[in-house]
């Protein structure tokens, strides 16, 4: 094992007792990315020197010893949708190729305030538009685990380095799923937080929590102690609040025999999904679902979910790139015109619809969630799909009227507001990786972090729901 294959937690503690140093870790990191990403095409750009600097101030803060900052010199990679001082940042898009952002934006200086090492970004569709990861700027970033398959998106830059190494912490964002699809698909877990919870500037509506910022790592641990750096209070982020970043540092234990779940496959039918993936979410409930104190399939009423998705996703669009449209439409990504010409059709009156009908449904879920403490549901509706192909035009056997309809098993959850993380349950029926999701109570997030080690470490100790690192060894042959 080399010092890059290293979960960060494992690597601060060993940097902390001096039997790692940052600079080996750095240069393992970059000794990977080297060999790996030629072929993975998951880093996009890097700042090698800053971080040989850093590292190294990393390492000299180590052999003095005392109160050190909590990711103190762990690489990272920030999504190439988030502004990285003196890093090249795209957006993915050709609009932006040769950016160099001046400054960065608060999330990243609260991660160099705690010590991280930004050295890499990662790859995203354009402007984070759609559940695989491939754009006209880098070209497609391919799935560890099968080259011909996407590790999904938009923050599959993030998982596919996560997966294979080059990274022990990467940042990522969700509106429909972008931090959950890729963690299920690549084999690491992601963690949408509660909406506010890490602090953004330049938020495009100020009240509406469709988007979020948050971390992935290789367990829930290392997802957790990336909170430290990224949760934060931001005055210029209307949902933002104070929060004790610390916290997350150190997980609470928990008796997975007193926790109350329940679980749904498709939300009653709502949600489209794969025969395939059925059979491999109700397996894994089967084999876990007597370790808990109650365990019942309990379905959230989500009948409405759809459209009131993608309206409001359509509103967001209006408000983000219909000049970019207007200006550009040759250039950018079929899915980001569709999504502004849907919105272009729409009313007011559709609009207060949706409106109207999310708060019931917010509303609705509360009450749902009044009785038990986590909800279980697939983490994807299909396997991993072939880059070649684009995304399914049916699922299950449903036709899809549009892109995000196949993320309706994760857009529904974004709806609730709830923190949700994804994380690894073995393999699906074409052989890649699978997981589940798991919803909290409406900010919950250090509850949900801690109950979700606890079932993590359950799912590891089950030999039918584990699986392997990727085979890196053949890469680029």
């Amino acid at each position: 094992m080399q010092p890059c294959d290293l979960n960060a937690s494992d690597a601060v503690r060993k940097m902390t007792t001096r039997e790692l140093s940052p600079i080996e870790l750095l240069e393992s990191c970059l000794a990977r990315i080297e060999t790996v990403n030629g072929t993975i095409n998951a880093i996009t750009a890097m700042d090698i020197p800053r971080a040989r600097e850093d590292a190294n101030a990393a390492e000299q803060a180590y052999a003095k010893g005392g109160e050190l900052p909590s990711l103190l010199g762990l690489p990272v990679g920030i999504k190439d949708l988030n502004k990285t001082q003196g890093l090249r940042t795209t957006y993915g898009s050709l609009l932006h190729a040769n950016d160099v952002p001046t400054e960065d934006e608060a999330l990243v200086v609260r991660l160099r305030r705690a010590g991280a090492i930004i050295l890499a970004k990662t790859n995203t569709p354009e402007y984070g538009s759609g559940s695989n990861t491939n754009n006209k700027v880098f070209g497609a970033t391919c799935n560890p685990y099968d080259l011909e398959r996407t590790p999904g998106g938009s923050s599959g830059g993030s998982a596919a380095a996560l997966a294979t190494g080059m990274l022990p912490l990467a940042h990522g964002s969700d509106t429909g799923g972008s931090l959950r699809n890729p963690a299920t698909w690549s084999g690491v877990v992601g963690f949408r937080p509660t909406p506010g919870l890490v602090g953004r500037e330049g938020r495009t509506l100020n009240y509406t929590h469709f988007s979020v910022q948050g971390p992935m790592g290789r367990n829930v641990t290392d997802a957790a102690l990336m909170m430290t750096g990224l949760a934060g209070n931001e005055d210029r982020d209307a949902l933002s609040s104070f929060v004790d970043a610390s916290a997350f540092r150190h997980l609470a234990d928990v008796d997975v025999s007193k926790l109350r779940v329940a679980w749904s496959t498709d939300f009653g039918g709502t949600a489209p999904i794969d025969d395939g993936i059925r059979q491999s979410f109700e397996g894994v409930i089967k084999q876990i679902s007597s370790a808990f104190g109650i365990c019942d399939e309990r379905h959230p009423n989500f009948e409405d979910a759809r459209d009131i998705f993608w309206t409001l996703r359509c509103v967001y669009y209006l408000a983000s790139h219909s000049e970019r449209v207007a200006n550009h439409r040759d250039i950018l990504s079929p899915n980001i015109v569709s999504n502004v010409e849907a919105g272009m059709g729409m009313s007011l009156a559709d609009v207060a619809r949706a409106e109207r009908d999310w708060a019931r449904l917010y509303a609705e879920f509360q009450t749902y969630f009044a009785d038990i403490d986590l909800l279980i549901v697939p983490g994807n509706a299909v396997s991993p799909f072939l880059i070649a192909d684009g995304i399914p035009k049916s699922v299950g056997g449903k036709v899809m009227e549009n892109y995000v309809d196949a993320s309706l098993v994760r857009s529904a959850l974004t709806l609730t507001g709830h923190p949700v993380i994804a994380i690894p349950a073995g393999l699906d029926e074409v052989g890649m990786p699978f997981g589940v999701q798991i919803v909290g109570k409406r900010r919950g997030d250090f509850d949900l972090l801690s109950a979700a080690k606890a079932i993590e470490t359950m799912i590891q100790a089950n030999p039918a729901l584990v699986f392997g690192r990727p085979n890196i060894s053949n890469y680029g042959q």
